[in-house]
């Protein structure tokens, strides 16, 4: 028998209750941990203009738009990333805020490459970035909300690390070794892939630039190669405790053009897959957006949905805090309806609403079935309880689903009892 005519189109994702269950969870904990770092959300378009992400992303971005002509006869792309147009809010709305700015966005971007194990060609990312302030303690800052954030999805100490490098150390070097000011964007391409890519096929990018592989290791071994950026911000993170998981690492160079100064990436420990979050600093971004008329200094980064659900699933603590979450969030409903009485069944509606106008999560069957049924349909929803209604009402029947344990209620004030029930363990209640 053929399978259906229409499927997701390759690198798009269809989300099932359990799916959607899971990409709340990473919002909800992408946004607790900015919010409790006084960061402030936004949004901005999911279309823009096609010359906002030409003007200064680079490097492979340009080749991987999802760009068209729109029925108005204007270049536009879906979002590759969020960070111009960032820059293009802040440029036009900074006079209103008082700097520097904190600001968070969880949102969906789109990108047309290949489909693979971390990555699609459509995907939610949890975007953070400070504008406004210049100095390495905002680095540091972005640096720490990042290892937070991790740590808040159940991942610890040695399962995770920050590599910390500064694309002003990789621009002395290329300066050192006569590499023109226009090919700097190209060789730092081949840097950021070192790790990606077969030797040979690196080797021989490098000699296009006079240089071996052996040349550009030493560099990146070099602990001298520490930017007085990088002290500052292994100080600050030491003050807050965090300095076991970030290290110095010149081969993290990010692959957009527009970074200016220090960039980081949080990677597996196990280094088993890509990079789960990275960014950095784009103090010329904001100037570049705006042709000059707003010059402000900037640094963020950004987590990606793909890879961290796959990291959490291959870490088992971090499984089992998210497995713990969904129990406690992702049932359909808190009480199921059981009628009994099939006579009983304009009451029990009476009851749904009045649970519901109350907020509680409520369901019940559509139609007529047997009891058993009935009480099936309560499991499969997930509910805690199921409310029995029949032949003795007003008095009802609330049966623990989880223990089979039962307790008699009441209809009269039935919403503040079961309000108060809920709050209770699925257990006896207590007298």
């Amino acid at each position: 028998m053929a399978g259906p005519k229409f499927k997701a189109l390759p690198g798009f994702r269809d989300f099932l209750p359990r799916d959607c269950a899971v990409r709340d969870y990473l919002f909800d904990t992408w946004r607790s941990v900015a919010r409790r770092y006084g960061f402030s959300e936004y949004e901005v378009p999911v279309l823009e203009d096609t010359g906002l992400y030409l003007k200064k992303s680079g490097g492979e971005l340009s080749g991987q738009l999802f760009r068209f002509e729109d029925q108005g006869g204007r270049d536009v792309c879906l979002r590759p990333e969020v960070t111009a147009s960032l820059a293009r809010l802040v440029a036009q709305h900074q006079r209103d805020f008082p700097k520097p700015l904190k600001w968070f966005e969880v949102g969906q971007c789109f990108r047309y490459e290949k489909p693979q194990k971390g990555r699609g060609r459509e995907f939610h990312q949890f975007n953070v970035d400070i504008i406004g302030e210049a100095g390495p303690t905002a680095d540091a800052e972005l640096i720490a909300l990042a290892i937070d954030t991790m740590l808040a999805l159940g991942f610890e100490a040695g399962d995770f690390v920050v590599r910390v490098s500064d694309r002003q150390a990789w621009l002395g070097f290329a300066r050192e070794q006569g590499i023109a000011e226009d090919d700097v964007p190209a060789f730092l391409q081949v840097i950021d892939k070192l790790e990606r890519e077969k030797p040979e096929v690196t080797a021989e990018k490098l000699a296009a630039y006079q240089l071996t592989t052996e040349q550009v290791e030493s560099f990146i071994a070099d602990p001298e190669g520490a930017s007085e950026a990088f002290a500052t911000i292994r100080d600050e993170l030491a003050a807050r405790g965090m300095a076991e998981h970030i290290e110095l690492d010149l081969s993290i160079v990010r692959g957009l053009a527009y970074y200016t100064g220090v960039v980081f990436e949080v990677f597996d420990a196990r280094k088993s897959m890509r990079a789960v979050a990275g960014g950095g600093r784009y103090d010329t971004l904001v100037a570049t957006i705006s042709d000059g008329a707003c010059d402000l200094p900037a640094t963020g980064f950004a987590m990606g949905d793909y890879v961290i659900r796959n990291l959490i699933e291959e870490t088992p603590h971090a499984e089992l805090q998210m497995a713990a979450w969904l129990q406690r969030n992702t049932p359909a409903c808190d009480v199921f309806l059981v009628v009994a009485d099939p006579t009983k069944r304009p009451d029990a509606l009476g009851i749904l609403a009045e649970l519901r106008q109350a907020g509680i999560s409520t369901d019940m069957p559509m139609g007529a079935a047997k009891i058993n049924k009935q009480f099936r349909q309560a499991e499969q929803s997930g509910a805690r309880f199921a409310l029995v209604i029949g032949d003795e009402l007003p008095e009802l029947t609330l049966k623990v689903l989880a223990s089979r344990h039962e307790e008699s209620c009441h209809v009269l004030g039935l919403a503040d009892w079961l309000e108060d029930r809920l709050q209770q363990p699925d257990g006896p209640l207590l007298a």
